[in-house]
């Protein structure tokens, strides 16, 4: 895909366009999402060029010359210097080139199926636990009793940090995830940097430990790795260990109440998945196909660049939306149709793809599956007892209540 001599700019092209706002959830924009969809694989939103088609979606995000715009969501708020800017780009989020290929390089030494394999009896007695007490209740809100202390205990024993610390942990990913969401706002910096700093020094404290005495964690995995003659600093491991605590949590968290959301207004499927257990990974897919709380990823692109016809500008903002490429219906067949015995799907984009696939995303899906069988086998004929409203999708989205009651 070079560029074309006689291919019009982006702007100029007169592609279908897309109408929403940062109150607007997936829900309602999905209609309008598909129907644009259909008409043509770039469509111009909000924000800029929005990219449709699961083809160009994998396209974008695997071509260098497509990179992260870090600290965006800052610079919105006229922050392009100091600390808290100098966290956010300086994350696994926000690097590119030789030093992302670099740490990354380090760190995949250390996310490998053997570190996921060693939490699994972890990860399947945590949620036992919380869905065993929450089922003898006959009725509970799943986001607040299931979904959101679910996945804190799991990313201490990853770290290898004591379990009765989750709630310290659950604060600091609460207050420093904001400073990666567009709520972020310039009054909201302090306490960003407190939560950091804190968790900083603890992470710090653990990894001074970890050199004395190495263990079976992820940390000590991350201290031993090494990657072409390189290893991670000081610095490097603090920032794998926070960011490990950020994208483990909020994602997790509201992933698995959208996932048991669906599935409650599916009920063959949940009767499905109950009865059939070993479809729970499949289960996953589907869930975060069909209902994913992550529907975008931005790309900058650093070259003018030939896509679909249209020339993607110097420095233009492209945003992948992968709520569409996940319904693409060049890809899968009937794709509004909620169906956990999908076969023959491609991926889903939602763990993204490229230099920037989310390296966590094993561990995710292990954790989602798991919560999804033990709700499905505990749980019978989940009926709702009010609203489930979503959060805008211009973050993380995910239901903010799911209150239920089951006989």
């Amino acid at each position: 895909m070079s560029i074309g001599t006689a291919s019009p700019s982006v702007f100029d092209a007169d592609l279908p366009t897309l109408d929403y706002d940062l109150a607007t959830t997936p829900a309602q924009l999905y209609p309008q999402l598909l129907a644009v969809q259909r008409q043509a694989p770039i469509a111009m939103g909000p924000f800029g060029p929005e990219i449709l088609s699961q083809e160009l979606a994998r396209f974008v995000l695997r071509d260098r010359r497509f990179q992260m715009p870090p600290g965006l969501n800052l610079a919105m708020q006229g922050i392009t210097s100091g600390p808290l800017w100098d966290k956010v780009v300086n994350s696994l989020i926000g690097m590119e080139g030789p030093t992302h290929d670099r740490v990354r390089g380090v760190a995949a030494k250390a996310f490998t199926p053997r570190a996921v394999e060693r939490l699994h009896a972890t990860i399947v007695d945590v949620v036992d636990e919380i869905v065993g007490e929450v089922s003898t209740r006959r009725r509970c809100d799943v986001v607040a009793d299931i979904a959101r202390p679910y996945p804190v205990p799991i990313i201490c024993a990853l770290l290898g940090a004591p379990k009765e610390d989750w709630e310290r942990f659950s604060h600091w990913a609460d207050e420093v995830f904001t400073a990666f969401s567009f709520a972020f706002t310039a009054d909201l910096e302090p306490a960003v940097m407190a939560a950091w700093h804190e968790l900083d020094d603890y992470v710090d404290d653990m990894v001074a430990r970890r050199r004395h005495t190495l263990n079976d964690d992820l940390l000590s995995d991350l201290i031993r790795a090494e990657h072409d003659g390189h290893r991670l600093d000081a610095t490097e491991l603090r920032m794998m260990a926070s960011g490990l605590l950020l994208a483990g949590t909020d994602t997790t968290r509201n992933q698995v109440a959208a996932s048991i959301d669906v599935l409650i207004d599916h009920p063959d499927q949940w009767n499905m998945l109950r009865d059939n257990p070993d479809l729970a990974m499949a289960a996953v897919d589907e869930t975060m196909r069909h209902s994913p709380i992550a529907s975008a990823t931005m790309r900058a692109a650093t070259e003018a660049v030939d896509l679909a016809d249209v020339v993607i500008p110097e420095g233009t903002m492209v945003i992948v939306n992968t709520a569409a490429t996940n319904r693409d219906p060049a890809i899968y067949a009937d794709a509004d149709r909620f169906d956990i015995t999908r076969r023959d799907a491609p991926p889903i984009l939602t763990f993204g793809a490229g230099a920037h696939y989310c390296l966590g995303a094993n561990l995710a899906r292990v954790e989602l599956a798991e919560a999804l069988k033990a709700v499905t086998g505990r749980i019978a004929s989940p009926r709702r007892t009010g609203p489930a409203p979503w959060k805008p999708m211009t973050s993380l989205s995910g239901p903010t209540s799911l209150p239920i009651a089951w006989d």
